[in-house]
């Protein structure tokens, strides 16, 4: 008997032969319900409503449609005006999309690029400026750029908003109406959202022309595939049980409330051998991105995370989800829980409940439409092993970076190079002369042989020419803040950034000086120029001549500017 079932291959569907060629060497060739039931309409260039939760596949249901339309009609690109645009709530998300952009666009010879806030907007002018047809970006920084003028949207024929109640969530509903505004009126929309709360609805209604709805996966019904459990737990006893839940085999995604209650949290499964990493508001993005990318590549099997990562990162086969600290609404739930059973796969969600949170997690779970197993459980009960099966793993925690044992006082050997040796702190100089000074090396604010505040060219400054140290060095053995081959600790040559002159703060032979002349340094004195404080009488923005308190050939007022 023939098979009666409509044909819903990507091809059927109306995606372009090179397209699917590319779709299938990503590993992806049968069409998730949420993509068979949009991509008619949206590769027709209607306007789309899609309705699903995380990890229904909604992300190809927009990409696709977008790829395909643009590659239909080539255009020269022009510079800072990309033709299509898709706005993600948060930096994660942004980079997920534009990764899973990126080699079917290749295929078809189309660029993208990501703007989001956190880091220097600089290379991401110079790549619209250079020329790109896919902007993903987040509101904030977008907003910034378009105010700028470094970013048009005149050119653009395709907007998507994706975690449209997110962005709702987040509070960035009114940029996000700017930046429709400035988007041409006629130009394709697509809106996805697992909710379509009050403020989505609006730009619903304002935004998009008559739209096709799809609604894949209510985001009030629970998830088929998940198994839900509400962990009854003695406050003092959490983090061991969390502790063996994480340990097992397979990714754990935890969630807190706050973000210093996830710093903490991640630090004490360290501490108890899990792998673990944050991720949170207060991350910086190249924090962010290494945790995620420890995250995604197995050397940290853990990631404790706040509500932001909810929504904003994509990590299959992650086996379990499991909320520390329940949260506040169902919405929450639902979308935390979301980073398990994505794709269809299996996933459980474990809530750790103590007595004062009984009756929230018991409102929290009706309002979600679950009903889950609630078990009272300790550290070592049976069903953690049902839970999270397998053979723990725990890893000793980092060792502790030794304390500094280079001893001493300031005047004595240690942290950068010998005993004090020659006249006191404030007296005239002889070679070696200074606070911590060597043969023939300045002290530590001294030059040429002077003390801190004396004769023969001396200055306040920590830096010095031909040789200084931070505590004493030896002969042309520079350190920290020095000249002629600088560095932390003395060596002969060359420092912590570069030989003849580069220094963290210091001088060089002939350097450059942030605001003085003819070869000072930042913070540095220098041979034959002016430091900031320092050698040959020099002032703290001069050159060649006064010093900020005196001393030396020509020792002048602090005002002056040469000698």
């Amino acid at each position: 008997m023939a098979d009666s079932r409509p044909d819903t291959s990507f091809a059927a569907l109306g995606v372009p032969a090179d397209l699917v060629a590319a779709l299938a060497a990503q590993g992806v060739d049968t069409p998730f319900p949420i993509q068979a039931a949009t991509l008619p309409h949206s590769l027709a260039g209607r306007d789309v409503l899609g309705r699903g939760r995380t990890g229904s596949g909604k992300t190809y249901a927009f990409v696709l449609p977008l790829l395909a339309r643009l590659a239909e009609r080539p255009v020269k690109r022009r510079a800072s005006r990309p033709r299509a645009l898709i706005l993600a709530p948060t930096r994660e998300l942004a980079s997920q999309i534009d990764a899973a952009i990126a080699p079917l666009a290749k295929a078809l010879s189309l660029r993208s690029t990501t703007i989001f806030g956190g880091v220097s907007a600089n290379p991401q002018i110079s790549a619209v400026r250079g020329g790109v047809d896919i902007v993903v970006a987040c509101p904030g920084r977008l907003e910034d750029l378009t105010s700028s003028g470094d970013v048009r949207l005149d050119d653009i024929e395709i907007t998507v908003l994706d975690e449209a109640d997110h962005m709702a969530d987040l509070g960035f509903l009114p940029v996000v109406r700017k930046l429709l505004d400035r988007t041409p009126r006629d130009s394709q929309r697509m809106l996805f959202s697992a909710t379509l709360d009050a403020g989505v609805d609006v730009l619903v209604k304002r935004y998009l022309t008559d739209p096709v709805t799809h609604s894949v996966d209510s985001a009030r019904s629970p998830v088929a595939t998940m198994k839900h459990h509400v962990l009854h737990v003695v406050e003092g006893e959490r983090l061991e049980v969390l502790a063996q839940l994480a340990s097992a085999p397979g990714r754990s995604v935890v969630f807190t409330r706050t973000k210093y209650r996830a710093k903490a949290l991640a630090k004490q499964l360290v501490k108890s051998g899990v792998p673990a990493v944050e991720l949170h508001g207060n991350l910086g993005q190249n924090a962010r991105t290494r945790n995620l990318s420890a995250f995604s590549d197995g050397s940290a099997t853990t990631l404790v995370a706040t509500d932001i990562a909810a929504r904003g990162i994509h990590v299959d086969d992650v086996a379990r989800v499991i909320h520390a600290d329940p949260p506040v609404e169902h919405k929450a739930y639902l979308h935390r829980s979301g980073r398990t059973a994505r794709a269809g796969a299996e996933g459980t969600v474990i809530t750790l409940m103590t007595d004062a949170q009984i009756a929230d997690v018991r409102d929290l779970t009706k309002k979600a439409g679950i009903k889950p197993n609630t078990t009272r459980v300790g550290p070592g009960h049976a069903l953690l092993a049902q839970l999270a099966p397998g053979e723990r793993t725990f890893v000793p925690p980092p060792a502790a970076a030794p304390k500094n044992s280079g001893g001493g006082s300031r005047g004595s050997a240690g942290r950068s190079g010998p005993a004090r040796s020659g006249p006191a702190r404030s007296g005239p100089a002889r070679s070696g002369s200074g606070r911590s000074g060597a043969a023939n090396g300045s002290g530590r604010r001294s030059a040429n042989g002077s003390a801190r505040q004396s004769a023969s060219g001396s200055a306040r400054d920590r830096s010095a020419a031909n040789g200084s140290t931070h505590q004493g060095a030896g002969a042309n053995g520079s350190t920290r803040q020095s000249a002629n081959g600088s560095a932390r600790q003395p060596v002969t040559g060359g420092g912590r950034r570069g030989a003849n002159g580069s220094a963290r703060q210091g001088a060089a032979a002939n350097g450059t000086f942030r605001r003085g002349a003819n070869g000072s340094t930042r913070d540095g004195g220098a041979a034959n120029g002016a430091a900031r404080q320092s050698a040959n009488g020099s002032r703290r923005r001069g050159g060649n001549g006064a010093g900020r308190q005196g001393g030396g050939a020509q020792r002048s007022s602090r005002g002056a500017r040469q000698g």
